[in-house]
């Protein structure tokens, strides 16, 4: 059983952009959201409304006349849908927004669904504009802009490029990966969440262990601490208590979070074993050194060639895997660069745990030092695919699976 999603709606306005909502759409089921459309006339000439429900599997709403409510299975069953629309989401998301849609959300129209929904929600409003760049650097649309602005609503401006229209400009439509961090932000900052993780704690190690050559020089990996640290930042926001143990990274840890800070494979094999009993969720997203270096002792000087002679570290996973409570579920990730699938579910029978995460680092684009990931999560009857997102709909991907597992009976 997946968890309860947020429900955010998804306001589509007639612009050549509107075609890329349908991929924003399927951007925010796959972060773990349950998103709701609702299309001006306009859209309609861009995008067919059947297209939106075939996605969400909820109806469309195109207008606030129930015989034109919308396409899909769910019945009508408010006569004032829109008060219902408006109360029942967690936030309203307009991309693309056009300077029309612009103008009447700020001068207060409500002539149709989607500008009588936004005067009735209390809910984040986050706007996505695209427009030729000269609508867009028009006076009325940037003071219509600055209007909605001071009243709270969060812009996500447009980029610059090649145009529809043929210009070159601003006023492309943001990449739908920043429209959903926006979102991610916005629903964190309003402390807006689930809460499905409530009464769990959740130890989650995150960056690159470093192992020293002698006192001033290490032997390090690549990783950035990002997805650990997304894990940490969604579970925390879905109410879990999380316990973070971070190896050094070139980022900040998520607020709240209990952070301990080690840096060696042995130091976070001695933080984890040490609040092993506090847990009841342990997610290894941290890069664990393989090999120590023996005998780093004293400094090194440039007198010729070396050799280095490599000592294993302890197998930190394999370990809390066998030494957990009953009940704890434990989570461990495999950056491999061949076999992938193969090489994942035998470190899954290896090590003993709930699930592994496997991911292709080979990609200079996924994985290490990179925003975005891609993976696959393997569990012993089960295997679930993480086409290439940002790492915090990944992370959420992540936490919806061990919900799952949770609901499993225990063996």
């Amino acid at each position: 059983m997946c968890a309860q999603r947020l429900k955010v709606t998804v306001g589509v306005s007639g612009g050549i952009a509107a075609y890329k909502s349908v991929e924003l759409v399927r951007l925010l089921q796959d972060a773990g959201y349950d998103p709701h459309v609702v299309m001006t006339r306009a859209a309609e000439e861009f995008v067919r409304p059947l297209t939106f429900a075939a996605i969400t599997g909820h109806k469309v709403i195109t207008s606030l006349w129930s015989e034109d409510a919308g396409v899909g299975s769910e019945a009508d069953e408010s006569g004032i849908e829109h008060i219902n629309e408006a109360q029942t989401t967690q936030a309203l998301i307009v991309a693309p927004a056009t300077a029309h849609v612009l103008a009447k959300f700020a001068h207060g129209l409500a002539d149709d669904f989607l500008s009588t929904m936004y005067l009735a929600t209390t809910a984040p409003v986050i706007m996505a504009p695209a427009m030729n760049v000269t609508m867009w650097d028009h006076p009325a649309t940037r003071a219509n802009v600055e209007t909605l602005r001071a009243r709270g609503v969060t812009f996500i401006e447009p980029g610059s490029g090649y145009l529809a229209c043929g210009m070159v400009g601003g006023g492309r439509l943001a990449d739908n990966t920043a429209i959903l961090a926006t979102l991610q932000s916005v629903l964190a900052s309003a402390n807006i969440s689930t809460n499905d993780l409530t009464g769990e704690t959740v130890i989650v190690t995150a960056g690159g262990t470093r192992e020293a050559i002698d006192p001033v020089r290490f032997i390090g990996n690549r990783s950035s601490g990002r997805m650990g640290f997304a894990l940490a930042e969604a579970a925390q926001r879905r109410g879990a208590r999380v316990i973070l143990i971070a190896a050094p990274t070139t980022i900040a840890p998520p607020a709240g979070c209990e952070v301990i800070c080690v840096t060696s494979a042995a130091e976070m094999q001695a933080a984890a074993l040490q609040r092993l009993n506090e847990a009841t969720i342990v997610v290894m997203a941290a890069a664990v050194s393989d090999y120590t270096v023996k005998n780093a002792t004293q400094k090194l000087k440039r007198d010729g060639a070396r050799t280095l002679e490599l000592e294993p570290t302890a197998d930190i996973l394999r370990e809390i895997s066998t030494r957990r409570n009953p009940g704890t579920l434990v989570i461990g990730f495999a950056a491999e660069t061949e076999d992938i699938l193969a090489n994942g579910r035998a470190k899954l029978e290896r090590k003993g745990v709930d699930a592994i995460v496997v991911n292709d680092v080979s990609s200079p684009h996924l994985g290490f030092d990179s925003k975005n990931n891609a993976g696959t999560i393997l569990t012993k009857d089960h295997e679930v695919a993480i086409p290439p997102t940002t790492k915090a709909a990944m992370a959420e991907r992540i936490l919806d699976e061990i919900k799952r597992l949770r609901t499993l009976p225990t063996s």
